[in-house]
């Protein structure tokens, strides 16, 4: 049954307030595929808009604090922690980005969001050198917290 649906299945935001708070963390990974010369511009730091990584961590705990502006049923929700990693596998960029809260509701999409947006702007910072960059794979790695209790995907992508 999808809770988000009135009688007349319009889109609706679930009430939450009678849910008890919990802590909740949800663990997300996405990626970007560069160029090797892309690779080398991020680690010496030398791309022309500045610090790559730097920006991009910025931009995904932004990304992670603004998800019920991206997402139209998300619900606001005072995020306790948000941590961002980035790492490189030869010409592959990795993104996880944790985010906690105690809470009514779970912090997936706030995860998923700011790994997109981590993401998205490795992808705008470096355009203009790296014409063939794919963003891949955006998904969730664990959750834990909440009613429908933990979640740890078993498949690796």
């Amino acid at each position: 049954m999808f809770t988000h649906l009135d009688e007349n299945k319009r889109g609706q935001m679930v009430d939450i307030s009678e849910k008890n708070p919990t802590k909740r963390v949800a663990l997300a990974r996405g990626s970007i595929r560069l160029q090797r010369e892309t690779v080398e511009a991020i680690e010496e730091v030398k791309n022309k808009k500045g610090d790559v990584l730097a920006i991009a961590q910025v931009a995904a705990i932004q990304g992670a604090k603004q998800t019920p502006n991206w997402i139209p049923m998300a619900h606001p929700i005072l995020l306790t922690g948000i941590h961002v990693h980035f790492y490189f596998v030869e010409e592959q960029l990795f993104c996880d980005v944790e985010v906690s809260c105690q809470g009514k509701t779970g912090v997936e999409m706030e995860a998923l969001t700011g790994c997109a947006a981590g993401l998205l702007t490795v992808y705008d910072m470096c355009k203009s050198m790296d014409k063939n960059m794919v963003i891949e794979n955006i998904y969730l790695i664990k959750k834990t917290g909440g009613k429908s209790g933990d979640y740890e995907r078993k498949e690796k992508i």
